[in-house]
């Protein structure tokens, strides 16, 4: 029994489980929450993270969130440059997508401090929509915000894959808390999402790309690997070229 390997994989669930219990996703129905300050950046509370989804079955945080280099957008932007329509393609599919968290506070859960929801844009331009609202201002002050009704509808009601998220800012001005100590955990209590959200290194980023492109040569492959062709169209053959020689030239070491 590998006992450093049993210590690391306990660290992983352990880290994996508390990093669950600081985001929160609406659940099916209505739930009222409260957007507060951001205890790492009190001038916004709209943290902009760019992530790597579905890499390997595995998401990265780029990081270029944070204006620092990335292998994989520097890649993508040597795709696009090819001349072929496959490769510009592929290099849109690799630009990292943007994802906004903010801290928030869930109404009648106040004593589990503050979470992080996260959303994409269509949710993020409402929120800024209410907050330059000049009859709704600054939604997130302690003394004067407002709370957010949020609804979820699952996708087989609506008719999609992901379902559907709405929101309403309540129309009065309330306090976050009369506690002082849910105060002092929203103050003082939050997690750092540069903790939440790792960066990784740039050659771990690259070693994931490389074994993106090449699964058989990672051992990432499907076991049960498709019938092998008699013969590869050229097309194929000049996108796998092009691939090759976008990724070599790029990160050729000699």
């Amino acid at each position: 029994m590998n006992l450093d390997a049993i210590k690391k994989k306990l660290t992983q669930l352990q880290s994996s489980t508390q990093k669950q219990d600081r985001l929160w996703k609406p659940e099916a129905g209505k739930t009222v929450i409260r957007i507060v300050p951001y205890q790492f950046n009190k001038e916004n509370p709209f943290s902009e993270m760019y992530f790597h989804y579905d890499l390997g079955k595995k998401t990265y945080l780029s990081p270029f969130t944070y204006g620092n280099a990335d292998p994989i957008v520097e890649f993508a932007e040597k795709l696009k440059k090819t001349g072929s329509s496959d490769d510009w393609k592929m290099g849109k599919k690799l630009e990292p997508k943007m994802r906004t968290y903010v801290p928030i506070i869930v109404r009648g859960k106040e004593s589990e401090g503050v979470k992080y929801w996260g959303f994409g844009k269509q949710i993020y331009q409402e929120l800024l929509a209410f907050i330059a609202d000049e009859d709704y201002g600054d939604i997130t002050d302690l003394k004067a915000g407002r709370d957010i009704v949020v609804e979820f509808q699952k996708g087989e009601d609506v008719g999609n894959t992901y379902g559907k998220i709405s929101i309403r800012v309540k129309p009065n001005a309330t306090p976050v808390t009369d506690s002082k100590e849910i105060l002092e955990k929203i103050l003082n209590g939050q997690k750092d999402l540069k903790e939440i959200f790792p960066e990784p290194s740039y050659e771990d980023l690259k070693t994931a790309l490389q074994n993106w492109l090449d699964p058989e040569a990672s051992g990432d492959s499907e076991e049960e690997e498709a019938p092998k062709k008699t013969s590869t169209p050229a097309k194929e053959t000049k996108k796998t070229d092009n691939v090759s020689a976008a990724f070599e030239e790029l990160f050729d070491e000699d």
